[in-house]
């Protein structure tokens, strides 16, 4: 598109409102063993947060008896008489489990008494649930689970999809740049951050017909569009933004947090092979504790599902505590910083852009019926590009 349509995102201020957070306190690996703990930490550190913990209440007050020092002022509690177990098949959440801890906690965002929820639970039930109960936002086909990955350059590279989409159309990738351009703006305050798409090489010629297709729409899209990035550009920190299908996004992830733990065991190892090394530990601890916490992948916990009318964190299924009460500073932040209107609005400016480009060029992207935007015809033949 140019300079003739390009999409700026105005950075507003963050809300001082009170947050209120629904949890599932029975989602996840542990449950209520990592929930409930995560949660008393993190109202330590937030006064202007009110959590609302679901599940069935006897055994939430169990767990609160474990902490009887806590301050129990902003803590609401919410019965709920099911579980979605891990292996539950997303159908049987949704028609066969409608009191379960996960179905209330969205309800209760999609009511207006909670601004977010937060679940560390079945991560195809979460999607099935989140998207009947709080439906699309308008131009976009599904949700995608967005989370931010450590880079080189001190900061973090949202990344999506990470698993919810494992066979995605161009229009798809489309939409993925546009709610992670908006993410990013939200929750960093950058108000043109860069995309790129995740593949195999950076050359326009890589890549499978899909992926070809998606660069066409993403390069006319007003976004600012970078180009293809291929893996080690996510931790390089190349763009803001790096786009992909939830197949290879959720193996990128897995595959990133094992070589964490096998570098960090690595470590480890050789510093525990005789008393010498062991001495060197203790004096490099303080370097050596840095490190840790730069690529401790708890400390990134939190992946939003955008494209929904309403905020959704989901948690990783095995979080311990420290890394669940980062998951909920994820959806603090999302709410603090207007998360949904400026997706909103970015699909607002996009829209129009999209008009722009469908009418100078003729074969830009549309927006269907339903208001989603999908591609324009194919080209007939395209110019081919130097390797």
């Amino acid at each position: 598109m140019g300079a003739e349509a390009s999409v700026d995102i105005a950075v507003g201020e963050p809300n001082s409102v009170t947050v209120r957070i629904a949890i599932d306190c029975m989602g996840g690996d542990h449950a209520l063993p990592v929930t409930v703990p995560a949660a008393l930490a993190f109202l330590r550190n937030e006064s202007d947060v009110r959590l609302i913990l679901v599940g069935p209440t006897d055994q939430i007050e169990q767990a609160l008896a474990k902490h009887p020092s806590a301050d129990r002022s902003r803590i609401e509690l919410r019965h709920a008489s099911e579980v979605v177990a891990m292996d539950d098949p997303p159908a049987t959440a949704l028609r066969s489990k409608r009191d379960s801890s996960m179905r209330v906690a969205v309800e209760l965002v999609k009511k207006g008494e909670a601004d977010a929820c937060v679940s560390a639970g079945n991560t195809g039930a979460l999607m099935a649930i989140s998207r009947f109960v709080l439906k699309m936002l308008a131009g976009i086909d599904r949700p995608a689970i967005a989370a931010q990955m450590p880079n080189q350059k001190g900061g973090a590279t949202m990344m999506l999809d990470l698993g919810a989409n494992v066979d995605c159309e161009a229009e798809h990738y489309l939409q993925f740049g546009i709610m992670g351009a908006a993410l990013v703006t939200a929750l960093d305050g950058k108000e043109r951050p860069s995309v790129g798409l995740l593949n195999i090489g950076e050359e326009v010629i890589k890549g499978n017909d899909t992926v070809k297709r998606a660069a066409e729409l993403l390069r006319t899209s007003g976004l600012n569009f970078h180009g293809n990035v291929e893996g080690n550009d996510i931790y390089e920190g190349t763009t803001d933004v790096v786009v992909c299908d939830g197949f290879v996004g959720n193996v990128a992830l897995k595959t990133s947090e094992g070589l964490a733990r096998m570098l960090g065991g690595f470590i480890r190892e050789e510093y525990e092979r005789h008393v010498f090394t062991r001495l060197m530990a203790l004096l490099s601890y303080p370097v050596l504790r840095r490190f840790k916490r730069r690529v401790d992948h708890r400390r990134y916990n939190g992946a939003s599902l955008v494209g929904l009318r309403g905020v959704v964190i989901k948690s990783h299924g095995s979080a311990d505590a420290y890394a669940f009460e980062f998951a909920l500073r994820r959806a603090c932040d999302a709410v603090r910083n207007g998360l949904l209107q400026r997706i909103e609005q970015t699909l607002t400016l996009m829209s129009d852009g999209l008009a722009v480009v469908s009418d100078k060029a003729g074969n830009g992207a549309r927006k269907n019926g339903n208001g989603a935007i999908e591609p324009g015809p194919a080209p007939a033949s395209a110019p081919a590009a130097k390797a």
